[in-house]
């Protein structure tokens, strides 16, 4: 088989689920052996959150001798939990204590590290990973309502450093097919370390945190636009930044959405921001190209002024160019992250100076949780007219 054929990457790519169904299929056949139909029964679902607040782990592994569940730090820790036989082939163990919100965990079976076919799987820390939601009656923001709607739409364009085919995600909001004449602001926006561009929609509910909050008329219609900021080139080594992806942004990504949707022109309707590693980035590429980008929005990455690769230190010494610079210059983090208290001390520095800074912080670890309250926070900031 051709090596074309073989690595083509669409073999390589598959959509998960937006409704579990928790159901599987038996095929059925008569006394003589002919088809009889297809019948559905019910399966266990892999986690449920029950109406006191625990959460019930259930794994089907009729054979094994030991399955256990943990987290992977953050809010649930990464203690395993012993599961115990409870009929059919299947294991549970009900767990207390676990803090509302988004969830990364784990399953063991017998030592070995196993996916849960039967709990939601996303893809996280570099591989597809089941997790979980913890909801509360405070965190209803991201959750889908009878509100209008916007679209997600996949996206593919060639990159130019890789020479590879590149999807991004672009969402669009509420309107956008019904009124042809108007053109819109553009946030760009990127994931951490070990995700992809998927995990803005899946994980971050980027699309329905927009649409919540156009629904109350709390921010402005704008394209979200979502990549994967991976550009590895063969045989060069990635340290920090996974590739040049600067130049794929500016010289691949951007011409390529600003040719097929309409988006308003000028440093002013763009807007770069990221969580972790792609905070980073959005931040490195907002520095670089001042004359493209005028807001920025670093999530969950310190304020990263000097790297081996800068040292913007004599910019954020002179207040009065970040004011002509930025007309948004947010900054959040995590308050159990270890980065959030010297991070929040540099801004308020940066606003004593008589910088415009925006500082922001909430109860939450170096996960999604903390970066869809950032995001909410964000939004409404961008594009003020």
């Amino acid at each position: 088989m051709e090596k074309s054929i073989a690595e083509n990457q669409i073999l390589n790519s598959h959509m998960l689920f937006f409704d579990p169904i928790n159901k599987v299929a038996d095929i059925r056949l008569d006394s003589k052996g002919g088809y009889a139909g297809v019948y559905y029964r019910s399966v266990k679902p892999g986690v449920k959150v029950l109406e006191n607040g625990d959460a019930e782990f259930t794994f089907y592994a009729p054979d094994a001798k030991q399955v256990q569940v943990a987290g992977i730090g953050g809010y649930m820790g990464s203690e395993k939990h012993d599961m115990q036989p409870c009929g059919d082939g299947y294991w549970s163990v009900t767990v207390s204590g676990i803090p509302a919100g988004f969830h990364y965990h784990e399953y063991f079976v017998d030592g070995n590290r196993c996916i849960n076919p039967d709990a939601p799987v996303g893809y996280g820390c570099f591989y597809a990973i089941n997790y979980f939601e913890m909801p509360d009656n405070d965190s209803d923001f991201y959750l889908m309502k009878n509100v209008p709607h916007g679209d997600v739409r996949m996206e593919l364009y060639r990159s130019s450093v890789t020479g590879r085919m590149k999807a991004c995600w672009v969402y669009t909001p509420p309107g956008y097919e019904e009124h042809p004449e108007k053109e819109y602001p553009v946030l760009y926006i990127q994931h951490g370390v070990g995700e992809d561009e998927t995990g803005w929609i899946w994980q971050g509910k980027a699309n329905l945190i927009a649409d919540n909050l156009l629904a109350e008329s709390a921010c402005r219609s704008m394209l979200i636009v979502m990549n994967a900021g991976y550009a590895f080139v063969e045989g060069k080594e990635s340290v920090f930044f996974p590739g040049d992806f600067d130049s794929e942004l500016i010289n691949d990504c951007i011409p390529f959405v600003e040719k097929k949707y309409r988006v308003l022109p000028g440093r002013e309707n763009r807007a770069v921001a990221g969580l972790s590693l792609g905070s980073t980035q959005a931040f490195s590429i907002a520095m670089h190209h001042t004359d493209l980008f005028a807001s920025l929005g670093v999530f969950s990455g310190g304020l990263p002024i000097t790297r081996p690769e800068y040292d913007y230190t004599a910019f954020f010494n002179d207040a009065e160019e970040i004011n002509r610079t930025f007309r948004v210059f947010f900054v959040s983090c995590g308050e159990q992250e270890p980065m959030c208290e010297p991070t929040m001390e540099k801004m308020d520095e940066l606003k004593r100076a008589g910088a415009h800074v925006t500082p922001y912080h909430h109860p939450g670890y170096h996960c999604w949780d903390t970066w869809r309250y950032s995001l909410r926070s964000f939004l409404p900031l961008l594009f003020a007219e």
